[in-house]
């Protein structure tokens, strides 16, 4: 009788496992109010998706049923190759810088709307995009691959969404990779592949930050197999797609141990990321949108907007959040922990402490979940799900409202977990389960 009970049980699990997915592929069956369902669906798969951490975490996953999931899971991401952006427009940027690059324009001199990139315009581009009066925003390594879906496919989205699922299925081997080189039980994949954030940002709304997930896989696992200066290499490539991971120099530096070591690592990831600008910076300037993008905008940036609504005065308010992330990052740096844990709390301290939180930039916290397991994170790349409320009211009313109440939601249990977490890690680990490659 027990093993009749347990058999079943399995199968319960299992089958709840599948539950996230499923209800992302109810989209493809949405013809009418389709942001309302983009928007519930996401909720709804996200719960389902804390469900599956707590089924996975405490339940032996077959190695058969793991295969499964990861063919479903492509399977369903391959399926919205074509299908229109539904959260977000920016992956019409994308294509359009790709077709400034294919007609032999550097794309850091115009904007979309000035009267010399006048012959390229179409009755979809710069028609459908967002900030047509600004300049890119995005680095030269981005720049390319947008050259290459542009001539795969022109002006369709699926040859840049064919390069997105190419770098999800990279980003899917390195974690594997990386889960045997840590000898980490392979189950905890499913941490990443049953995550809803995966489908919605990358899979519909064609999001860039997919580009630098393999990147940011292949810098920590080149470290752990003591190939330092190649992971300095792929750590500069990361910033190429977005600087978030910045952060995780110091960590990488201070891990070595003689100075020249601690150079050559911090000379290698720059260069790498440098080098790329080489072909635009005589002629114009990459950084100039960039630089207009950091200091003006504002979104879901919960500890921001908090600092701010006391201070009101944007570029004070920026400082004081950067100021007090530096503060909170220098123990991380300096305590003896847990190499991937320091490099989990970086990450996650640099995305929280910024004034821009839009919910793809959380996936480079998402790749580190099936190796550390914290709940912080797990709750975090879930409940930005309740974001899309924004995206729904604005889509039917015009009107672009961030709650601060959602915010709150969003944010206050993360900031609880974190200090629980750390408390953990500083008082109760013991300093010799430091694991330095």
């Amino acid at each position: 009788m027990q093993k009749i009970v347990s058999f079943f049980k399995s199968k319960f699990y299992f089958a709840i496992l599948i539950v996230p997915i499923l209800l992302i592929t109810k989209i493809h069956f949405a013809d009418d109010n389709l942001v309302f369902n983009y928007s519930s669906l996401w909720i709804l798969s996200s719960i389902f998706y804390l469900l599956s951490v707590i089924i996975v975490n405490k339940n032996e996953i077959k190695s058969y049923q793991i295969m499964f999931l990861i063919f479903i899971s492509l399977t369903t991401q391959l399926s919205f190759i074509n299908f229109d952006p539904i959260g977000s427009d920016d992956i019409y940027r994308y294509i359009w810088d790709g077709k400034v690059q294919a007609n032999n324009i550097n794309p850091y001199l115009y904007k979309p709307i000035d009267n010399e990139l006048d012959s390229l315009h179409s009755d979809l581009l710069p028609a459908k995009m967002n900030f047509k009066e600004m300049k890119t925003i995005y680095f030269p390594l981005s720049q390319w691959l947008f050259f290459i879906s542009y001539k795969i496919s022109e002006e369709s989205f699926w040859g840049f969404k064919f390069l997105i699922f190419i770098s999800i299925i990279l980003s899917y081997f390195l974690t594997y990779k990386l889960l045997k080189v840590l000898n980490h039980d392979i189950k905890n994949i499913l941490v990443l592949i049953l995550s809803p954030l995966i489908y919605f940002q990358f899979s519909l709304d064609g999001h860039l930050d997919a580009f630098g997930l393999p990147f940011l896989l292949s810098a920590i696992l080149f470290y752990f197999l003591n190939k330092k200066l190649t992971s300095a290499f792929f750590l500069g490539l990361s910033f190429s797609i977005k600087p978030i991971a910045i952060v995780l120099i110091p960590i990488f530096i201070l891990n070595e141990k003689s100075n020249i070591e601690k150079l050559k690592f911090l000379l290698i990831s720059l260069l790498s990321f440098f080098i790329q600008f080489i072909p635009y910076i005589f002629s114009s300037n990459p950084f100039e949108a960039f630089i207009i993008y950091s200091k003006n905008w504002m979104y879901n940036g919960f500890i921001f907007t908090s600092i701010n609504s006391l201070l009101k005065n944007n570029q004070l308010s920026r400082l004081a959040t950067w100021g007090l992330l530096f503060i909170f990052l220098i123990p991380i740096y300096f305590r003896k922990i847990d190499l991937l844990k320091k490099i989990y709390f970086s990450l996650l301290l640099m995305i929280i402490f910024s004034p821009v939180i839009h919910p793809w930039y959380l996936s480079w916290l998402l790749i580190l979940l099936p190796f550390v397991r914290n709940w912080s994170g797990i709750y975090l790349v879930s409940s930005v799900s309740l974001t899309s409320l924004t995206i729904f009211i604005y889509k039917t009313t015009g009107v672009w409202k961030d709650f601060y109440l959602i915010q709150m939601i969003e944010f206050i249990p993360v900031l609880a977990l974190i200090i629980y977490e750390l408390y953990k890690e500083f008082i109760y680990y013991n300093s010799d389960k430091l694991t330095a490659p």
